[in-house]
């Protein structure tokens, strides 16, 4: 709101009975730092009405004025967040039927007997104007309710617009496979590519996961000593098939020395990637990008800058807020939900730094800006080669009530290698186990009946199930989850929809 309509909807308009009240009566007021316009006439004051206002003071001579019934016809409309306040300024003696007449048909009026106390008057103006802050401070609220739910309905049309991208062409595809029942050859150009749209709805239900755990104060870093110019390579890694995708020009520039900060760097790895990703996706094809890095004033300063279609002003103060990236003004990128930003400027605050967006307008580009805290000195983690060992003649048993996940997975086992048997069921799980006495046991949480917490205890107390391997295959990642998990038994535990690549890592590393 600007300076100007603030100051018209905190003033009092007043209608007094003749003029020398109307002076003396706005003399008493003004001396009390309230703002008064007084009006000739009511149908004047009926027309400043709309410009903002917030208090009436109204001499009951005016509420004979014909004009007085356009004032009632305004003040029964109002908005639902309006109440406004209404001092009738009555004569003395007899009750005046104008007056009873004007309670009766406007519900917030205050009437004071002429003549009246000055100190209780300006008290009487005040307090309807504080009553009329509040009035103003709802509308903020309900204004912002319905932004948030006009958002919220967008958010939710593109995150249904955005999984069914990837459904069509799995559906084409399944229905390919069935019907033409292809060679090897052309089989994998379709899986390859249900792959990737499978790839690509585990990233937008990651992404969700990852903006409920963060609002709900979920989240978990693994906070160590980092160099951040790895950390911005590692996020350059993720985004160059982006980059490249639209043939932008990059430009890296990070200091010689060490930027040596406390963080999570798959976290921060998360944020980079993100602004890079924004900077492709917002860039028109062959524009330029710079990834820049330096050290000032105590702290790792990066900035993500592209020549893209720019921010609007108006949308500067708002670019990092829950739901606003899925408005109309997003549709130049697709691909996503556009909640990266929002994952951003959480990650980087959880690290104690702060990230701004700066823009000349559209068209002007944009810069992302990220500022952390610098630490004394670096201590840069080297990763551990852990050798693989041979996953041949293990036995797994699969534990799912989804018969069609089961199965998959029990064929995915057996093709690197291990001899397996399905239960679609804890009791059937149970009855397999004397006799398979398994070496790797994969148990789905949410079964019916006997869930996966209560097989993994079951099966821990069974002599032939004491040693076996436990992976919990579950949705639900969170620690809580994964503490609840291995209260039960559980050695490892996994989230669906399942990694294959994790699996075969954690395969690799299983000793018999």
């Amino acid at each position: 709101m600007s300076e100007g309509t603030d100051a018209l909807e905190r003033r009092v308009l007043m209608r007094a009975a003749t003029a020398k009240d109307a002076l003396m009566t706005r003399a008493v007021l003004e001396r009390a730092d309230v703002q008064v316009q007084t009006c000739s006439t009511l149908a004047e004051l009926v027309d400043e009405l709309a410009r903002g206002v917030g208090a009436l003071v109204l001499a009951e001579e005016a509420l004979a004025d014909p004009a007085a019934a356009g004032l009632a016809y305004v003040l029964q409309r109002q908005p639902p967040w309006s109440d406004l306040p209404v001092l009738v300024l009555a004569r003395q003696g007899a009750d005046s039927r104008a007056v009873a007449e004007a309670m009766d048909s406007v519900a917030n009026v205050t009437v004071i007997e002429r003549p009246m106390r000055v100190a209780a008057f300006v008290s009487s103006v005040r307090s309807a104007l504080r009553a009329r802050t509040r009035q103003y401070d709802l509308r903020a609220t309900l204004e912002g309710l319905r932004l948030a739910d006009q958002r919220k309905t967008e958010f939710l049309a593109t995150l249904a617009h955005e999984l069914r991208n990837p459904l069509a062409p799995l559906q084409t595809a399944l229905t390919l496979l069935k019907r033409k029942r292809p060679g090897p050859d052309e089989a994998l150009r379709h899986y390859d590519m249900m792959r990737r749209q499978i790839d690509h709805m585990v990233r937008l239900v990651n992404d969700l996961m990852e903006i409920s755990r963060i609002t709900r104060g979920r989240i978990e870093l693994d906070m160590g000593a980092i160099d951040l110019r790895q950390v911005l390579r590692d996020a350059l890694d993720l985004s160059r098939p982006l980059l490249d995708a639209a043939q932008h020009q990059l430009a890296l520039q990070l200091p010689d020395g060490p930027l040596p900060v406390e963080g999570d760097s798959v976290r921060l790895t998360q944020v980079f990637s993100n602004l890079l990703n924004n900077a492709a996706k917002y860039t028109p094809a062959g524009g330029h990008v710079v990834l820049s890095a330096q050290a000032q004033d105590g702290q790792a300063v990066v900035c993500v800058q592209d020549d893209g279609i720019g921010i609007a002003p108006e949308l500067l103060g708002t670019v990092f807020d829950m739901f606003v990236q899925a408005s109309g003004a997003s549709k130049a990128a697709q691909g996503g939900l556009g909640i990266g930003l929002t994952l951003a400027r959480s990650l980087v605050e959880l690290h104690g730094g702060r990230i701004v967006a700066h823009s000349a307008g559209l068209g002007q580009g944009s810069a992302f800006t990220v500022r952390l805290p610098l630490q004394a000195a670096p201590a840069v983690q080297t990763p551990v080669d852990v050798p693989a060992a041979s996953t041949a003649a293990l036995t797994a048993l699969v534990v799912d009530d989804n018969h069609d996940a089961a199965d998959s997975l029990a064929e995915f086992l057996q093709a690197v290698g291990m001899a397996t048997a399905v239960a679609y069921s804890g009791a059937q799980a149970l009855e397999l186990l004397t006799r398979l006495r398994p070496d790797l046991a994969i148990l789905d949480i949410g079964m019916p009946g006997m869930d996966g917490y209560e097989l993994a205890r079951r099966l821990r107390r069974h002599p032939a199930g004491q040693r076996t391997l436990l992976v919990a295959l579950t949705g639900w990642g969170q620690q809580r989850d994964r503490e609840a998990t291995a209260e039960a038994g559980f050695d490892h535990h996994l989230v669906k929809p399942l990694d294959p690549d994790q699996l075969i890592a954690l395969l690799d590393g299983f000793n018999r």
